[in-house]
């Protein structure tokens, strides 16, 4: 089989006009950038907004192995299929960060024959969105050691600013540095740091932001720091807000791109899930139910991450109501959480799934908590044993839940049908969008709404806190800041706080060691373990593979 690249490389794609012709929009609506990619603006928003809305499916996934377990293919391939079995079907993904791109997982843009193109576009600097919120980032960090510089009219404790500045890519050496050094013309010395352009605030406001209005109000609101008193001080104060909302003038509309199948699909921010919301933006959800009759959608890793911020900060934001939940699971993922080191998935080893597939468990019945009918997608590869294959099909019998054996990896849209007729099915028989409930009150006290996600969808028996996650609890609190939801930053390779811990991990604690507001989003940040909010490389990047030749022929991307 041709490699992911090569597949890519070889699509035959529609000039994107043609793609959002099929959507009933208009070539006068679209912002080209080149032939196959286009920016929807707010009269594209407009022309639709009397339309009526289509169903809103989510594809999550159990806890992962490190090479993730094919959620975005699957996401891709059932939106080709539904194609196949004449629904209009659209979807709505993340954009790809540099970082993983060069680091671990290489390309992500799906994989096999269901990928999203122009591929080699997509994972590199695609429309320049990353790029604008980093700059956008950016300056907010220069504005406040330039007010510093300047006098500090606002009082500004420098040893309490809490905003760090953000690039798009894994550099452990960026996480703590020191800024200001070299004399008095540099402006005052003080610690700071770096995170990925995916986990700034600046991300998760884009994505959550009704309009430009919204927009420059909520980054506005975002707290950089407090001042001697203890008081917040807010980006609106150095006056730089209008500026950033101007830098992302572009990157605030959604991208329009297709699939291999010419299936089209909205792809527009990307905040990570393990330190961020991982949700694609309220916008481009939005528009997919207003253009097609079906609008699919994923949230980051497993479903204990990105479902769970789905429903309980997206959903609550965006007033979406989802009508089911496809939950993806690999026979690899499952051996993993059994015990199996990675270096052995490829086997067959029916005592390790039978381990492992009590993790498969937690995330169906976590699901089925928030009112949803659940269908699992077993996403197959190659090295799958049949009788494994059966195992995990008898087990979802058992469980009441429907399974289909998905292999849109190797086929495409043919190798989804099953699953797209499976979806419908559901959707007809139960559709959970009145039903569906985030799991908790977000007026309840921060420690509450924590220890409901740490005990309702990661099964953790309570919730310990650090002195400084304490008091800067009491702080929050103090300030108003303890009314809006939580986005919880975990590791994504267990329910527990800790990786090592895998499968369905009984008798634990969660510790929250920092609490953080994201006061521009809207939610208050609890991290927990070691998640860093700036990743690192791994011994042999996947940059190492990458190459282009003199034709800009572009191989090893993935």
């Amino acid at each position: 089989m041709k490699t992911d690249i090569e597949i890519a490389q070889s699509a035959v794609m529609k000039p994107i006009k043609e793609v959002a012709a099929a959507l009933n929009i208009s070539e006068d609506h679209l912002e080209f950038y080149g032939k196959y990619k286009a920016k929807l603006g707010q009269e594209v928003q407009a022309a639709v907004k009397d339309r009526p809305e289509g169903k809103l499916i989510l594809v999550t996934a159990i806890n992962p192995t490190p090479a993730g377990e094919g959620k975005t293919t699957t996401t891709v391939g059932l939106g080709q299929a539904m194609a196949q079995i004449g629904k209009k079907a659209i979807i709505a993904l993340r954009e790809p960060s540099m970082g993983p791109v060069m680091g671990v997982k290489g390309g992500a843009a799906g994989g096999g024959y269901a990928q999203v193109v122009p591929m080699e576009d997509i994972n590199l600097h695609f429309t320049g969105d990353m790029h604008a919120i980093t700059a956008a980032n950016n300056l907010l960090s220069a504005a406040i050691d330039n007010h510093i510089h300047q006098g500090n009219a606002l009082r500004l404790d420098a040893r309490r600013i809490t905003w760090k500045r953000c690039l798009d890519m894994n550099d452990r050496a960026l996480r703590q540095v020191v800024v200001g050094l070299g004399g008095k013309v540099n402006g005052f010395p003080r610690e700071d740091g770096f995170m990925i352009t995916v986990a700034s605030e600046i991300m998760a406001i884009l994505c959550l932001a009704d309009d430009m209005e919204d927009l420059k109000a909520r980054l506005g609101r975002i707290v950089v720091g407090y001042n001697m008193d203890g008081e917040p001080v807010r980006a609106d104060q150095l006056e730089v807000a209008g500026a950033m909302a101007l830098l992302l003038k572009d990157a605030i509309k959604p991208n329009l791109v297709q699939t291999l199948e010419n299936t089209p699909c909205l792809m527009h921010g990307g905040p990570f899930a393990n330190i961020a919301h991982g949700c694609n933006s309220v916008q481009a959800t939005k528009l997919g139910l207003k253009l097609a009759d079906y609008c699919i959608t994923e949230a980051g890793f497993g479903s204990d991450l990105g479902a769970e911020k789905f429903f309980d900060i997206k959903c609550r934001y965006g007033d979406l109501k989802p009508s089911m939940v496809v939950l993806v699971a690999t026979i690899r993922a499952l051996k993993y959480n059994g015990g199996v080191p990675k270096a052995e998935l490829a086997e067959e080893n029916l005592e390790a799934l039978k381990k492992g597939i009590v993790n498969l468990g937690a995330h169906i019945e976590n699901m089925q908590k928030y009112g949803l009918p659940v269908v699992v997608a077993i996403n197959r590869f190659g090295t799958d044993a049949d009788s494994e294959l059966k195992l995990v099909e008898d087990y979802c019998k058992e469980k009441d839940v429907t399974v289909s054996l998905c292999e849109v990896f190797a086929k495409g849209g043919a190798g989804g049908i099953d699953l797209a007729n499976k979806v419908v099915e559901t959707i007809e028989k139960a559709d959970g969008s009145e039903s569906f409930a985030p799991i908790y009150d977000e007026k309840l006290p921060i420690k509450e709404k924590i220890l409901a996600i740490a005990q309702k969808i990661y099964g953790a028996n309570d919730v310990s806190y650090t002195a400084k996650a304490e008091n800067e609890i009491k702080q929050l609190t103090a300030l108003g800041f303890d009314k809006i939801p939580v986005c919880m930053a975990k590791t994504q390779y267990s329910l527990s706080d800790n990786p090592k811990l895998l499968g369905r991990p009984e008798n634990f604690t969660i510790t929250v060691r920092e609490v953080r507001v994201s006061a521009g989003a809207g939610f208050v940040v609890a991290l927990t373990g070691d998640v860093m909010t700036m990743p690192g490389l791994p011994a042999v990047p996947a940059a190492n593979r990458m190459d282009i030749d003199e034709n800009g022929t572009i191989t090893g991307l993935f």
